[in-house]
């Protein structure tokens, strides 16, 4: 069975190519140390230090397996492809509620989703009701929640 492929921007790989590069490099080492420190107290049946050492390596090395399950099925998208007359991943999309308020998102794949951050994962309620919509004239809108309505009023 074949893997369904990661669609993620060249901003998305290169963030992602960069943690997977901080965790074998350094965090690994840290991790490494930090056992170390642990197996040298002595009994290691009930040494917090040595629990807590182990545990933070469980999940680097899960994470570091992750993106490398990531990289194998890695699409990047060419985000200016279709133009901008449509939100597609990768479009930069300014929507603006009934009370005026303007919000800019960035449409991205879940994997470098960060909605502090602008970054609207391709999978939430939003970002699927916003895609292959364009910019709206009036009669265009996407129900956010069921008090709020907004458009869409430019697309990058």
């Amino acid at each position: 069975m074949a893997q369904e492929k990661v669609r993620v921007t060249k901003a998305g790989y290169e963030e992602l190519k960069k943690e997977q590069d901080n965790l074998i490099h350094n965090i690994r080492k840290e991790v490494i140390e930090d056992l170390q420190a642990a197996r040298a107290q002595g009994d290691l049946s009930e040494n917090a230090d040595y629990d807590a050492a182990r545990d933070r390596q469980a999940r680097v090395e899960a994470r570091i397996r992750e993106l490398e399950n990531i990289f194998n099925n890695i699409e990047i998208i060419d985000e200016k492809a279709g133009g901008s007359r449509v939100v597609k991943l990768g479009a930069k999309v300014t929507l603006q509620s009934r009370d005026g308020l303007k919000e800019t998102y960035t449409i991205v794949s879940s994997v470098e989703a960060d909605p502090l951050n602008g970054k609207l994962s391709n999978v939430t309620p939003l970002a699927v009701a916003l895609m292959d919509r364009g910019v709206s004239d009036e009669e265009l809108e996407v129900e956010v929640d069921p008090r709020e309505y907004v458009r869409i009023v430019k697309i990058d």
